[in-house]
Formats: structure tokens, sequence, C-alpha cells
């Protein structure tokens, strides 16, 4: 073996991203994540076209034409029920993990995606609109499931040196897959009268394919050594992800984790809100998954196609226009799986929100000054472009990764849960008013989303540290003073069988 010794002990040497951790990854995100990205966009090009069908329905079955005011609200109903499946998806998430395990709930999600692909796939065959609005429902279980668990797994598999970099990975996924649905909305490839329920039915895919080739990867070890006590499985699966036989020095953090936490067990969300040891992680996690959703990310896709319109884009060009900014967010998350590990995921955090506010900020500048100005719709579409970036740097992807690390096992789940619950209905909550916003208030309306943005960076900047390479302990400990607590990992945390403890180690055993 190539490790020293020092004290009898191995000198912990840093992960490596292994065949088996990469096509773990690159599974469970494609899986999952990718269906989340691309059933947020899969609607929006065929939308007119969907419309037409649900008139069409209509006026067969009764005999006279839908009146608009019924078709807005089917529609509304259509595009809002992926969110709020969405928010439920998020509350079966602490029972379905703490029961199936990490992987187990993922294979078990894929139900919410292939039976809904099917559903919306012969939905005009079968000549109801109903089958569509069902269909979006369970599929934003689906996304919801996958929006929390995903990164779980992933956070659980990696060694900490990697965490960061692959939990960004499944944000990577969303954005690939708001671009697939993009480019697939085309007029001229599905995004027509005739391909838009085969655009629809595609989300299965993904699915399937996770369905046949996740089981051959390793289950979360923390999870069978922590909830499920089975340390031969726990080391078997480590070392193949490790790709390496010595682990000792893994099990042994995950003892004391494990040790550290045994008088709390599972953790229901109303326990986890009584917990004074969790109260700033979890008000942490709050602001920050708010902070992503109400920062405006969704009002500036909404009002993208107006502002294109106003600088001059023809309207047929616009779709590639959109297409174009798909693009930029993929890149971006293309670049924060690179940087997060050198950069730090508090330093991504405060950038991001800065550039969204100061993009939200020159936005309303711009759009007041449209009419007045010649080239001020160009300032527009750059506001626009800017703000994806800075969105796609940091609010994007760094949440979920902070918030798998502010965690530790039993708390998890619960925390997750919460996690997801906020997002959900921060993201139903921006697509119900923003356009009642946008009426009253016009261009002014990103004044709020740049007040947000501002908010959320003060709160980073006080409250949240820098989690990097750290392991799920040590980020406890981080806490704990904030918290008013001290970390006790009880008499259960002694090192691996045939390591001798050094006097040293014997007096950090107990970090307080």
């Amino acid at each position: 073996m190539a490790d020293t010794e020092e004290w009898g002990k191995p000198v912990e040497r840093k992960g490596r991203l292994t065949v088996v951790l990469a096509l773990a990854t690159l599974i469970a995100a494609f899986g999952s994540s990718f269906q989340y990205g691309y059933n947020v966009s899969a609607v929006n090009s065929p939308s007119q076209f969907m419309q037409q069908f649900y008139n069409t329905t209509y006026t067969e079955r009764y005999h006279s034409p839908m009146e608009e005011n019924v078709l807005t609200l089917l529609w509304s109903l259509s595009v809002s029920m992926f969110p709020l499946g969405g928010f439920f998806g998020s509350l079966m998430v602490a029972p379905l993990v703490n029961k199936f395990g990490r992987k187990g709930t993922l294979l078990f999600n894929n139900i919410f995606s292939i039976v809904p692909a099917i559903m919306m796939g012969v939905s005009e065959i079968a000549k109801s609109y109903e089958i569509i609005i069902v269909a979006r429902f369970i599929v934003g279980i689906c996304a919801g499931l996958s929006s929390t668990v995903v990164p779980m797994y992933l956070g659980e598999i990696a060694p900490k040196n990697l965490r960061g970099a692959l939990c960004i990975v499944p944000e990577l996924f969303i954005t690939f897959g708001i671009l697939c649905a993009q480019v697939l909305g085309l007029r001229n490839i599905l995004g027509n009268s005739t391909g838009w329920t085969l655009m629809l039915g595609l989300t299965g895919i993904p699915a399937a394919i996770q369905l046949l080739l996740l089981p051959f990867f390793p289950e979360s070890p923390r999870y069978m050594l922590i909830q499920n006590g089975d340390e031969q499985k726990t080391t078997k699966a480590l070392q193949r992800l490790r790709g390496w036989d010595d682990v000792d020095s893994e099990l042994l953090e995950m003892r004391q984790e494990d040790q550290s936490e045994k008088a709390e067990g599972h953790l229901s969300v109303f326990s986890l809100l009584a917990q004074r040891s969790l109260r700033w992680q979890l008000i942490s996690i709050v602001v920050m998954m708010m902070g992503q959703q109400l920062s405006g990310v969704n009002a500036i896709y909404y009002y993208a196609d107006i502002i294109y319109s106003s600088a001059g884009v023809r309207e047929s060009d616009i779709q590639y226009v959109t297409v174009g900014t798909g693009a930029v967010n993929v890149f971006m998350s293309v670049i924060a799986v690179f940087i997060v590990e050198a950069s730090g995921r508090r330093l991504l955090l405060l950038c991001g929100f800065g550039i969204c506010c100061g993009a939200s900020v020159l936005l309303t500048v711009a759009l007041n000054l449209q009419e007045t100005v010649t080239w001020m719709p160009y300032v527009s579409i750059a506001s626009v472009i800017i703000y994806i970036i800075g969105h796609g740097m940091g609010p994007s992807p760094i949440p979920p990764v902070v918030g798998t690390e502010m965690f530790r096992q039993t708390a998890r789940p619960a925390a997750f849960m919460v996690a997801g619950s906020v997002h959900w209905l921060s993201n139903f909550v921006v697509g119900l008013i923003f356009p009642f916003l946008e009426r009253g208030l016009g261009p002014y309306s990103f004044i709020i989303f740049a007040v947000i943005c501002l908010v959320t960076l003060i709160y980073i900047w006080l409250v949240v540290p820098e989690t990097k390479e750290k392991t799920f302990l040590e980020v406890f400990q981080m806490f704990a003073k904030s918290n008013k607590v001290e970390l006790n990992l009880g008499d259960g945390d002694l090192p691996p069988k045939g390591l001798k403890e050094s006097p040293e180690d014997a007096l950090k055993a107990t970090p307080f």
C-alpha cells in the first residue's frame, strides 16, 4: 500500500474519481436530475399546440368551443401541477430514504417517471387533456424526490475532496435537461402539432436506463453502516468506490459520526426543528433554498422572450436565442463542477448572488430606458445573460452541496425534506405571483429580486462557513459554537482493529 503510518494510524489519502464512482454519479444524475430539467421546459415550446389539442378535445366532447378562461385555467393547471407534485415529492424524501436507502429510493422513483411518460405519450390518442394534468403532477413527484435524493446519495458516496464537484453534477444535468427540451422543442424538430406527445413521452427513457444500470452500483456506505449497521457491506462498497482496499480511516470517521448521534435516532421534521444543535444549519439551508428560487431565476426565463422581442429579435428567431441562453446555463454548470473544490462553496455563493443582484438592477434600468435609448435593448439582453451566468455559478448548484455537508446522517433526510419543500413552494410562489408583479410594477418587479439576492448574500457572508474538504463531523463542529452546544462523540470511538491510537489522537477524540 502507498499509505504511510504515523503512530500506527494510516495517513488519510485524498479520494480519486474511480470508474465506479464516476459511473454511479452519471447514472444517478442522468436518470433523475436530467428529467427534472427536461420537464421544467418540455411544455414551453409546444404550448400553443397543446392548447389547440385541449380546445379540439373539448369541442368534440361538448360540441362547443372552450371558453378562453377555461382554457387558461386548464393550461395553468398543466404547468403548475409540476411544482406542486415536486412539493409532495419532497415530503416523501425522509420516509423513503430511511426505508429503502438512497439508491433504493432513486430506483423506486422511476415509477413516477415511466408511468407519466406513457400517460403523456398516449394523451392525444386517448383524447384526454386530464391525463396530461395528472401526469404532470406525477412527474413533479419524481422531480421533487430526485432534486433532494440525488445530491444526498452523491454526497454520501463521494470522498470529501470531491464531494462539492460531484454534488454539482445533478445541477449540470438539470441545466442539460432544460437545454435538451429547448432543442427538441424547436418547431422543425418536435415542438409542433405532430411531435409534442413524443417530446413529452421521452422523459421515460432516462428513467428506464437508470432502472437497468443503477442496481449494479453501491448503496451509500454511510447509510449501510450508520443506519443499517452492516460493516461488511459498507467496507465492500467503499473499496469499490475508492479503488483501494484500505478504507479504515473513512470507516473510523463514520463510526465517530455514528457514536455522536446514537442518542438522536432517526430525526423527524418536528424533532429536527427542536434540535438546538442543528438550529443554524436548518436556518441556513432554508435561507439558501428560498434565495435560490425567490431570486427570480424563473421570472427571468419568463420575461426573456419579451426582452428579446423588444430588442428587435424576430419572433421566429426567439426560440433559437432561448436555446442559446440554455447553453450558457449548461456551460456555467460545467465551470462550477471544475472550480468548486478550488474556490470553495462560500465564494461561489457570494459571487453568484452578487452578480444576480447587480444584473437585476441593470435589467430594471435597461427596461425603463428601452423606448428612449436605441441601444438599451441590447443592454437588457446582456443583463439576462449576466444574470444566468451569476445564477449558474452559485445560487443554482451550491445550496444542495452545502445542505448535504451541514447535516449528519440521521438528520439529513428530514433536513432535505424541509429544504425540498421550501425549494418547491418558493418555485410555485414565483410562478404564481410574478405575472401579477409584472402587471403591477412592470420592470420595477426585478428590484424585489435584487433585494432578495442582496439579503441572501449578507446572510451567507455573516453565517455560512466554508465547508470545502471538511468531514460531516468537522462541519457540525463548526456550527457547534453558533448553536451553543458541545459535540460528544461518546465512548464508542475506537480506531479500526489492528491500529494503535496515538496519545495525540486520544486527545483529539473529543473536540471540546
